[in-house]
């Protein structure tokens, strides 16, 4: 199976935007689950893309990283065992490049920064995580202001490391949890219904050939629309 760039059935599939004989880049749209858990039930991206795949574990063919069900944008999936195995530790060494568009609530103080603060589970609440939670591993986030609203921050945000909820985390624990994040304490405002989180750019050396692989996905429209409230002057629902 070989998707051709565009490919997607419906507003909940996934869009493969790149594709070679090593890996594809996918668009991921919200409400989609990456792989497979005993959590849920229901399609998954790896169902989406089925023998696109390759590599990695059986019940995760394919899968370099992954993006929260609710958060949209770029994931780079493998097609063979050697390029899965590149890939990942690309992702090991942090040269894979995941930059986010986010919006956060709250003006912050300073127009860039990093988060620097372990994030492991959070007590008696598994399905969170929280800054020095159970087994909590190292995890630094690097943020730049772009647009600074009346009642929200508009940033652009580097993973160096990737945990389990590590953006979502993180600005909960500095007071500025994201829009529309109820699950952090993020206001529930601008009709979302989900967190305001896009996985905007992706960028890594290609695992067979070394070139440099850069791909870039503009905000989908439900979070246009709450930007749009959010640049309004006094916006705050």
């Amino acid at each position: 199976m070989d998707l051709p760039t565009g490919a997607g059935l419906t507003p909940n599939d996934a869009t493969v935007v790149y594709s070679d004989v090593a890996l594809a880049v996918v668009d991921k749209p919200a409400g989609l689950v990456v792989h497979p858990a005993p959590s849920h039930r229901g399609p998954t991206l790896v169902d989406q893309l089925g023998d696109l795949l390759g590599g990695g574990e059986p019940e995760r063919p394919g899968i370099v990283h992954r993006l929260d069900k609710g958060t949209s944008g770029l994931l780079v999936v493998a097609r063979s065992e050697e390029a899965h195995r590149a890939l990942q530790a690309q992702v090991r060494r942090r040269e894979v490049e995941r930059v986010y568009l986010a919006l956060a609530s709250g003006r912050l103080g300073s127009r860039t920064g990093t988060i620097d603060a372990p994030v492991g589970r959070a007590a008696h609440r598994r399905h969170r995580m929280a800054v020095s939670g159970a087994a909590a591993r190292e995890a630094r986030t690097h943020f730049e202001v772009l647009e600074l609203l009346a009642a929200d921050s508009y940033l652009e945000v580097r993973l160096e490391t990737g945990r389990t909820h590590q953006i979502r985390t993180h600005f909960q624990a500095i007071g500025h949890p994201l829009a529309g994040d109820t699950t952090y304490g993020g206001p529930a405002r601008y009709g979302l219904e989900r967190q305001f989180l896009h996985a905007h750019r992706l960028a890594f050396a290609h695992p067979l050939t070394g070139e440099r692989v850069e791909v870039a996905s503009p905000l989908p429209a439900d979070l246009e629309r709450a930007l749009a409230l959010a640049r309004e002057p006094r916006a705050s629902s």
